[in-house]
């Protein structure tokens, strides 16, 4: 099963500079999208149906224009669970599942920070109520794969400049102090397994031509638990891909 995650900074947006197209050349199972920025009405379906996706799934924040979450399948899913069970977060689009047999698909965008304090400490409560959520999550679906924008870069190697952005939102200690624990937990991060070079980013701020330059940021994740680690294929960073200011990411693995 290949496993495609892509924020894309507003679906439309993205559709409008090809990404059904791209959908198609990439021929991923599953597709799953953050930040859709559009209530499900305002998303035209028809264009993932060309593309062999025929199961789309939504979850949008309440605020308009705002936020939001999707999968794609091209397999019908046995279960989709629309958020977390937490209405704070539920009401801002941001955690879809989808269950393929005893497989699950984890769709998450982890809050931003960047706003300031208030928003910052919406992150980290989020954050905590997230990896409790994880915990009792593995206990019903132990084979789980979670992707999306973490807004967390874990490590100095995956961001430009470490020294610089020490006391930045997304490579805070207390937000890298969070991604230890969700490994230690048994998550394994599956670009890693593949690739431990530096400068591989998937976030690149519009400003400055940050992009050309490669200063990026690998906040977009697929982490999977550790019974499934022997089963991954590949992992790749897509960024060739320009329909956003996220690239997309992808794994491929055995179920």
């Amino acid at each position: 099963m290949k496993i495609l995650s892509y924020n894309l900074n507003g679906v439309r947006s993205a559709l409008s500079k090809g990404l059904a197209d791209y959908l198609k050349e990439e021929n991923a199972d599953v597709v799953c999208f953050q930040e859709t920025k559009a209530q499900p009405e305002q998303i035209d379906s028809t264009l993932f149906w060309e593309a062999g996706y025929v199961h789309c799934y939504y979850h949008s924040a309440q605020k308009k224009g705002y936020s939001g979450v999707g999968i794609l399948s091209k397999k019908e899913p046995d279960k989709v669970v629309i958020g977390m069970g937490n209405h704070t977060y539920d009401s801002e689009g941001r955690v879809l599942r989808a269950d393929f047999g005893d497989f699950s698909v984890l769709c998450v965008y982890v809050p931003s920070g960047s706003m300031g304090d208030t928003r910052q400490d919406f992150k980290m409560a989020f954050l905590a109520d997230f990896i409790q959520y994880l915990t009792e999550l593995r206990k019903e679906r132990p084979n789980l794969l979670i992707c999306g924008d973490f807004n967390i870069c874990h490590k100095p190697i995956d961001i430009n400049n470490p020294k610089r952005h020490e006391n930045v939102s997304g490579f805070l200690p207390e937000e890298r102090a969070w991604f230890d624990q969700l490994v230690e937990s048994g998550f394994v991060d599956t670009f890693r397994v593949f690739d431990q070079s530096p400068d591989r980013y998937s976030w690149w701020n519009y400003r400055s031509f940050a992009r050309a330059k490669n200063l990026g940021w690998r906040i977009d994740y697929h982490l999977v638990t550790k019974p499934l680690a022997s089963k991954l294929q590949s992992a790749r960073i897509h960024d060739e891909a320009v329909h956003s200011d996220h690239c997309p990411v992808s794994v491929n693995i055995d179920v």
